[in-house]
């Protein structure tokens, strides 16, 4: 498809535009990111040819909140309601089959480039206020490629007269090319997990031991259908945490990293996903810096004071180190 640089009038594309907007690229050596004008989101990363997400193509509309960031919370707010400083809010249910609201207000808007070189790329967008939230939110997300994969960079800055709730999350699908994930070899290094009501609603905190949850040692993911948050998070010497993903054999291997912001990782195996031909072919992990429904628990929930800001990084890594290295 024509694109046209990223500075030239839109009127200038030729032919059907892209459901995700204008296609913005950027590399390093042997490694290609592939990302979008809307939600600023990440649609493909590739390394030697071999690609590490399970993404979609420029002409297909993003499902399953592929490589979009979440913001102003990851996950879900039960009913689509919460309560901040005595006043209650109700957002627009963004998730009508199970009454929710989910994963934030930016994924669909048009983001800004800011600026660009080879290997990296910078967006920006004002959430202004809108139905259930209040509040001004300048927003920024820089993709940077290095030697070691790439890092994403969330800052978010309250530009309103009074504190708002704030957390962050993204969810990626990440893929070693088996056509599903259920050999693939798997290592969660959480030691708790939050089961959850039939709206996806977090309802108590449980150690791992002894479930299909337990996944803190490297091991074929099988048959389990997950769709939960970790926490507890084991961290290596770098103090970033990493879900790993291999193939069956123990090659092509991949990992998600968060740094110390990111206390939570949502773990989804795509079984629910109404896209039946997706159904597992990539996992979903999803660096979150609160639990779902934080709105209303306050777990992990940020309090941004009028003019704070906040920042979280974490990245994918083509060929992670061995643990503790």
């Amino acid at each position: 498809m024509d694109m046209p640089d990223p500075g030239a009038p839109r009127a200038a594309l030729r032919g059907p535009w892209p459901p995700s907007g204008r296609q913005h690229t950027i590399s390093l050596g042997d490694q290609r990111v592939f990302l979008t004008e809307v939600g600023a989101a990440l649609r493909q990363y590739d390394v030697g040819g071999r690609s590490l997400l399970d993404g979609y193509a420029e002409h297909e509309m993003c499902t399953g909140a592929r490589g979009q960031s979440l913001i102003p919370w990851p996950n879900r707010i039960a009913g689509g309601r919460y309560t901040w400083q005595g006043r209650t809010e109700q957002l627009d249910l963004s998730e009508p089959e199970k009454g929710g609201a989910i994963h934030g207000l930016t994924r669909w808007a048009n983001w800004t480039v800011e600026h660009s070189t080879e290997s990296s790329i910078s967006f920006a967008h004002t959430l202004h206020a809108c139905q259930g939230w209040p509040w001004v939110l300048e927003c920024h997300l820089e993709y940077t490629l290095d030697a070691d994969g790439l890092t994403v960079r969330t800052t978010a800055i309250n530009r309103s007269s009074t504190p708002c709730p704030y957390g962050t999350g993204a969810h990626p699908y990440l893929s070693v090319g088996t056509p599903h994930i259920d050999r693939a070899l798997v290592r969660v290094p959480g030691s708790v997990y939050l089961p959850v009501d039939e709206e996806g609603i977090p309802t108590g905190r449980e150690s791992v031991e002894g479930t299909q949850y337990d996944l803190r040692e490297l091991q074929p993911l099988g048959d389990r259908h997950i769709d939960v948050t970790f926490t507890d998070l084991e961290r290596d010497d770098d103090g970033r945490a990493r879900v790993h993903l291999a193939r069956p054999d123990g090659s092509a291997p991949v990992a998600l990293w968060v740094d110390e912001t990111y206390p939570y990782f949502e773990i989804f195996t795509g079984d629910t996903l109404p896209q039946e031909d997706r159904h597992r072919t990539g996992l979903g992990v999803e660096p979150m810096t609160c639990a779902p429904n934080a709105f209303n628990s306050r777990e992990g929930l940020i309090t941004l004071a009028p003019g704070e800001s906040h920042t979280g990084t974490w990245g994918i890594e083509p060929e992670p180190a061995p643990r503790g290295e």
